[in-house]
């Protein structure tokens, strides 16, 4: 059987992961991203990266010196605060560990530059998938349609055009949102604040709220403050066009808690997103439809509370590319990665959907209290007691 014309829809780490494994595997395909260009918008926060599975795929794509040039080994601290700045739990050792962080535009950038140029179609926002009737497939974008192709890939994320052409799941709000600044040159400018956050990440959990903030490269600070609320809410409680406006009504959410945790707020810089929380069901899979497939979180989006999107998407991606360059019936190996992929992802989905239904519950900081204790209880080799 010869070889498929591949559309990967998706340049972010997942597809671009699927292309890498292909160039170096001896394949080829193209793909189509909608961002104009590489710097077109920002690509999200910092990501840990885990041993098992999203360095694996990185190893066998032949890019672990890259990976390790933009790994923050300091970086993956924990340190857990009650509302009074009472500090529960902090890891004695921010650099113990195999889960290193790294930034999302980091990560991206190693992958970009790992495929051909001409591999990576920009400005390419998809309207539609079009089956013809030989069983091959156009893409039709704002800006015309492109095809045919055998394989269709889609890489494109929670809201994926590529989805419904095998799934009839839409993702489904968890009843979390959270709400998203950042604080720049946190060293130099708040170097409070910086001690306060450590090397990794902070979380500070009371009144039914939070606030996770998390140490990026270049001294900036993520932060998010998460609320169990309907979907509507936060437009209907802030200005988010008015920056001073939103910042007033966010330290109002949280009166009384700690001054110094309100300083972080108060620190944030204007841009200010709210990011409501949407799953898949726990076990998301479909029929396999000769053509065309998913991975990443068009396959299975899931909570970030349970921290594993990404590496699942990069593993996704490198075992696809596996399937695709092992076996000439590349019909047949589309559906062993597909059979493959559902069973490993169970997991994952699992503990993100306990992990984002018992967040903020009354008794969320015990349980976050166990959870980290037994993570370094496990890394330790023995499981602490909670």
């Amino acid at each position: 059987m010869n070889a498929p014309r591949i559309a990967i829809v998706g340049g972010g780490p997942g597809g671009l992961m699927l292309a890498r494994t292909l160039h170096v595997r001896g394949a080829t395909a193209v793909v189509f991203e909608r961002d104009p260009h590489p710097l077109a918008r920002p690509q999200g926060g910092t990501l840990d990266v885990h041993a098992d599975t999203g360095q694996l795929a990185l190893s066998r794509a032949g890019l672990t010196s890259e990976f390790l040039r933009i790994a923050r080994y300091d970086d993956q601290g924990s340190r857990l605060l009650d509302k009074t700045g009472r500090v529960v739990f902090e890891e004695p050792d921010p650099s113990a560990g195999d889960r290193p962080e790294v930034d999302r535009t980091a990560l991206r950038d190693i992958l970009l530059r790992s495929v051909p140029e001409t591999w990576v179609q920009w400005d390419h926002g998809l309207r539609a998938v079009r089956p013809r009737s030989d069983g091959t497939y156009d893409l039709e974008f704002e800006n015309g349609t492109i095809g045919p192709f055998d394989l269709i890939v889609g890489a494109d994320g929670t809201w994926s055009r590529v989805r419904p052409l095998v799934s009839p799941y839409r993702p489904q709000y968890t009843g979390i949102t959270m709400i998203e600044f950042g604080i720049d040159d946190i060293d130099a400018r708040h170097p409070a604040l910086a001690r306060l956050v450590g090397r990794g990440k902070m979380e500070v959990q009371g009144d039914a709220r939070a606030v996770i903030a998390q140490r990026n490269a270049n001294a900036h600070v993520r932060v998010y403050l998460v609320f169990r609320v309907p979907e509507t809410w936060p437009a209907r409680t802030f200005d988010f066009a008015s920056p001073a406006a939103a910042r007033t009504g966010l330290l109002a959410q949280f009166a009384g808690w700690a001054p110094e945790l309100l300083d972080l707020i108060r620190a944030g810089n204007d841009h200010i997103v709210p990011r409501p929380i949407y799953a898949l069901p726990i076990d998301h899979r479909w029929p396999n439809r000769i053509g065309v497939t998913l991975l990443g979180d068009a396959a299975h989006v899931m909570s970030p509370f349970g921290g594993d999107g990404v590496n699942n998407a990069l593993f996704d991606a490198a075992e696809l590319g596996r399937h695709l360059t092992e076996r000439a019936d590349w019909p047949g190996a589309v559906a062993a990665y597909e059979a493959d992929m559902f069973e490993r992802t169970i997991g994952s989905a699992a503990h993100a959907a306990e992990a984002v239904a018992t967040v903020l519950s009354h008794d969320d900081l015990a349980l976050t209290l166990e959870h980290l204790k037994a993570h370094r209880g496990s890394r330790d080799g023995a499981v602490a007691p909670a």
